[in-house]
């Protein structure tokens, strides 16, 4: 008896030393990376004290519903991220000036519900702290907590964005957003030019441990011949997914916890089963081999890699300050919203009447 309560004692030990020890590496890593001018980790505690928890509240709802809409908030900050910075731009409809990012073909396959959580989030903090924080910033917690309600890391983000003015063009959103099809030499090429080093790049990649992926961007690796770096029973599966090239479905990005975010996306490349070619050539090439094994053999080493590169990503040209809005829609500019230009005009007559 005794010695079974002395194992006890010792598994509980082992288990809080883990855990604390994971703790402090994620506490370590996002405080490790610089915060631009304009961000801080305290913006809103005097205007806005309790969004963490608002934003949590409502997205706990919307995850026990859907746990899916996870993966589609967090692939929203990373595609906005990389098109013109983080400034919420993607979130903008179409206009007169011509089509919107969300009309690109890298962001048609965006989750339409994830812009709608976006707007209801913004809906009720706007209602609970009146117009302060930016659609950007709703979208960089968003995908905070789509991390950590799925298993992944706790950890906070530095705030403060405004939102963008303009959204960028089909170009420009096409020429920022690596395709599936990107090998590993155009990935740290294009990355490079964010200022994101090959660990950032595996360490970003492992986003794809949530969600899906759709037939068109992979089964160039299936059709008409075989990927050979890709497992052959993997490969015999997504054909009974995707029988042909042109096949309108999807299947799981990781095939051994497809909705929890841990470190199996990296087992998953070991064993050859990476589903885009963006992904498992990670493996296959030399200069992110090792990365992607350390990640593979140790969660909490990508844990507190992913937090370092994801608030490194976050603040990839903010506008802050006098830049850019606090959107009263997250999808169209104050100056195209005929609500928010005509409550502007009633409280300007409200206040000239006071006076």
């Amino acid at each position: 008896m005794a010695s079974t309560f002395a194992s006890l004692c010792s598994l509980l030990l082992i288990v809080s030393s883990v855990l604390v020890s994971s703790y402090f590496g994620v506490s370590e890593a996002q405080h490790s990376v610089p915060v631009v001018k304009g961000l801080s980790w305290s913006f809103y505690d005097s205007s806005c004290p309790k969004l963490d928890s608002i934003v949590r509240k409502q997205l706990k709802k919307v995850f026990k519903e859907d746990i899916g809409q996870a993966a589609g908030l967090l692939r929203l900050h990373f595609h906005d991220c990389f098109v013109q910075g983080c400034d919420g731009s993607v979130l903008l409809d179409g206009s007169a000036s011509g089509p919107s990012e969300q009309q690109a073909p890298p962001n048609l396959s965006l989750r339409a519900k994830a812009f709608q959580i976006i707007n209801d989030l913004r809906e009720i903090v706007h209602s609970k702290c009146g117009r302060v924080v930016s659609c950007a910033d709703l979208t960089a917690l968003a995908a905070r907590d789509a991390v950590f309600l799925s298993g992944g890391p706790e950890y906070e983000v530095p705030l403060g964005r405004k939102d963008g003015l303009n959204f960028a063009t089909r170009n420009e959103t096409l020429a920022n957003l690596p395709a599936p099809t990107s090998n590993t030499t155009k990935l740290l090429t294009d990355l490079a030019k964010k200022n994101l080093d090959a660990t950032d790049v595996v360490a970003l990649s492992g986003g794809h441990t949530i969600g899906l992926g759709h037939c068109t961007s992979f089964t160039g690796r299936l059709y008409p011949t075989q990927d050979a770096s890709m497992d052959k029973t993997f490969a015999n599966d997504l054909k009974q997914v995707c029988p042909a090239a042109d096949t309108n479905a999807t299947t799981v990005l990781d095939i051994r916890s497809p909705d929890t975010f841990d470190n199996k996306y990296y087992v998953d490349l070991m064993n050859r089963q990476g589903l885009f070619t963006s992904d498992q050539d990670l493996y296959t090439d030399k200069r992110t081999r090792d990365i992607v094994t350390s990640f593979a053999v140790n969660q909490t080493l990508f844990f507190e890699k992913f937090v370092h590169s994801m608030i490194k990503m976050g603040q990839l040209s903010v506008l802050t300050g006098s830049k850019g809005e606090i959107r009263a829609n997250c999808s169209m500019r104050n100056s195209d919203n005929a609500n928010y230009l005509s409550s502007v005009v009633e409280e300007d007559e409200e206040s000239l009447s006071e006076f």
